[in-house]
Parts: structure tokens; C-alpha cells; sequence
């Protein structure tokens, strides 16, 4: 345990931990780009094109436009005339994710993924390399550019909290260090909304609190946190101080298995929205069996026109084992709560409370993309 007095910061952490954030750049977008060199220099976004497309990644010639990920499809072409959409390769993706990790484990055991994109490393010991995590990161990144073509930045520190952070400062093709002696003053000047953990929503209530960086929010006690933010007052209240002792998990827990699916129509009729869950619960159970990994609780999602989402759920005693059962459930949850939506324009479901918790990120089987028109 190593101490360190960050100037008037009166905690004592353990800063003797080397942990780096690993984020490639606009890494979909950039697949492609490298994989078609027309694309190169345009912007161009990863998804679904047309009235009920769906941005899954822009390049960062679209990102000037301000076309980001999640976006409608007619919101990106509005922004940026210009943008190339480009149909999805989730295989490629894939293979290229593998790639990145295979050099990961050139230099520890100790990798968390995150996504296919990115991943937390802890280098306090490594396989390979110097005892320095810059020194590493900068071999990491390097070793990504030479055999996949495509950039990486990095985050270094002592914590998660503050590599993930650090991760985005330099962005596209950069690296950020914040050492133990750094992260005090560091924090007390980061905007609240460059707090990883900070959504836009809680950001624009601090804000209207007059809490605008990091030094404002260290002026709530945590008491004071906790009351206008329940636990989440009691993480930004360890945060904003550079405490945070997560260790970087090689064997994170998979929590549930789920498929979803945004349609080019609204779906009006109850019939209709059946025979689409019916094919999405069918994806999840071959999943399920081929992976002998069953669970106690079915999730309906269910997205409208404007936006808004709605999901309700079962639990059971015992695990949901068979395709019939599970179907009847769905259906079940969806005749139940279909009066509060008329249409929707996406559905899907999910089960959770897994008989075996696997290692890994949780499994989405179907990202949200609009089917294909006909």
C-alpha cells in the first residue's frame, strides 16, 4: 500500500496499481475505411440507412458533423448531407476484436474487455516489456497499428476511473498519462461532464446546481451526494476524490442473453409483433441451449415511435428451459402491457439470473439495426 497526500486531498489510496484503458478509434467506421480505401477521408457511418436506420458508428469525419452512435439515421443525414452509410460486418469486427486481444495477452492476464473495442488492462506486473505502463501502452498501440491498421488510444493511472477518462483526452490516435501526484488537481479541474459515469442527464442537474467541475462537486459531502443521487452520490463522491479500487476483472460476469431488433415499419399489429419476438426468442434459446446456459428471468423491451422504452419482466423458481415455455412467456408479457403502447418500432427480449454467470460481456445476439427493405 503506497500513500499519497494529492494537496489538500486528505484520503490515502493505493496508487502502487498500473492500469490502462484501451479504446480503438471510431473502431467500426475505421474497419471499414481500412477494408475499402474509397471510404478513406469521408465521412461515413456504420448502420442502417433509410427512414428507420440506425447510426452504429460514424468516422470521425462524420463525428465534425456532429453525427454520433445511437443516432436516427435521418438525424445524420440531415447533419451532415455528405455521410456514406455502410452496412454492418459484425464478423469482421469480431475478428479484428480477437486480434487486438491476442496482443493484450502478450503483456498480462489480467484484461477486462469492455466491448469489442475496448478494454482495461492491469500491467502492475506484467508478462513482457518494462515495468512501465506508458512504455507498454505505447508498445500496445503500436503492435495494434502494425498488424491491424487501425489506431488506438490509450488512458494510464493508478485506478480504472481515471484511465478510462484519460483514454479520451487525446483522441483519435492519442495517449494521456495521470499519475498518482496529478489526479487531485486533474479532477478538480475536469468538466462534470467529462466524468465517465456522468450521463447528460445528471451533468445538466449538477450543472443547474452551480456544480460545473470537479472542485464544486468535492464541496458536497457524500451525505449530501447521497441524498440528491442515492448510490450512485456515493460513487461520485469516491470518484471525484481518485478512489477507486475495482480491480481489473479477467472474468467478468455475463448477466443476461438478449436479441432486439428495430424495424423499418412500426409494428401496429399484436399479430405481427408475435411472429417477431417469436424469431428473436428462438435466437436467444439456440444460444442458451448451444451454451447449456438457461435463466430464471424473461425481459420484453419495447421501444415507440418517440422514443420511449418499456420493458417489464417475469421471474420464475427455476430456469426456463424450454423454447415453448419461453415463447408463451414473451407472448404472455406482451399482451399484458400492450395497451400502453400502441405501435412499436423496436422489440426485444432477454433472459437474466443465468443458471451458470459466464465470463465475458453480455451477449446481445442482434444489435439494434432496421431490418432490411425490401
Amino acid at each position: 500500500m503506497v500513500g499519497v497526500q494529492f494537496n489538500s486531498n486528505p484520503l490515502r489510496l493505493d496508487t502502487s496499481r498500473k492500469i490502462i484503458h484501451i479504446d480503438m478509434d471510431a473502431f467500426y467506421a475505421s474497419v471499414e475505411q481500412r477494408d475499402d480505401p474509397s471510404l478513406r477521408g469521408k465521412p461515413i457511418a456504420v448502420g442502417g440507412g433509410g427512414l428507420r436506420g440506425v447510426v452504429a458508428a460514424a468516422s470521425y469525419e462524420a463525428r465534425r458533423y456532429g453525427v454520433r452512435s445511437a443516432m436516427p439515421s435521418v438525424t445524420a443525414q440531415r447533419l451532415c448531407p455528405s455521410l456514406i452509410f455502410v452496412r454492418h460486418r459484425f464478423d469482421v469486427y469480431k475478428e479484428v476484436s480477437n486480434q487486438i486481444r491476442a496482443i493484450f495477452y502478450e503483456y498480462t492476464d489480467l484484461v477486462e474487455p469492455l466491448s469489442l473495442d475496448e478494454a482495461y488492462l492491469d500491467v502492475t506486473e506484467p508478462k513482457l516489456g518494462p515495468h512501465s505502463a506508458t512504455l507498454i501502452a505505447e508498445a500496445i498501440r503500436a503492435k495494434i497499428l502494425t498488424q491491424t491498421q487501425l489506431t488506438a488510444s490509450a488512458g494510464i493511472s493508478y485506478c480504472k476511473f481515471l484511465a478510462k477518462v484519460a483514454s479520451d483526452i487525446n483522441k483519435p490516435d492519442g495517449m494521456k498519462v495521470i499519475l498518482p501526484e496529478e489526479a487531485w488537481d486533474f479532477l478538480g479541474e475536469l468538466p462534470i461532464e467529462k466524468f465517465h459515469g456522468i450521463g447528460k442527464v445528471t451533468a445538466g442537474k449538477l450543472q443547474r446546481m452551480g456544480i460545473r467541475t470537479g472542485a464544486h462537486l468535492r464541496e458536497l459531502s457524500e451525505i449530501q451526494l447521497v441524498k440528491r443521487f442515492g448510490k450512485a452520490g456515493r460513487h461520485y463522491y469516491r470518484i471525484v476524490r481518485g478512489q477507486d479500487e475495482r480491480p481489473v476483472n479477467p472474468n467478468r460476469i455475463r448477466k443476461s442473453i438478449g436479441a432486439e431488433r428495430t424495424f423499418s415499419e412500426n409494428l401496429k399489429e399484436v399479430a405481427t409483433m408475435k411472429e417477431k419476438l417469436a424469431y428473436l426468442t428462438e435466437t436467444v434459446y439456440n444460444y442458451m441451449k448451444k451454451t447449456h446456459n438457461f435463466g430464471r428471468t424473461v425481459t420484453l423491451k419495447m421501444k415507440t415511435p418517440d422514443f420511449q422504452i418499456h420493458t417489464r419482466s417475469r421471474s420464475f423458481n427455476s430456469e426456463v428451459r424450454k423454447l415453448s415455455e419461453l415463447r408463451k412467456v414473451i407472448f404472455t408479457l406482451l399482451e399484458e402491457n400492450i395497451v400502453e403502447v400502441a405501435e412499436v418500432r423496436l422489440l426485444g427480449m432477454s433472459v437474466s439470473n443465468l443458471e451458470r454467470e459466464q465470463e465475458g460481456e453480455g451477449v446481445q445476439l442482434l444489435l439494434e439495426f432496421p431490418e432490411e427493405e425490401e
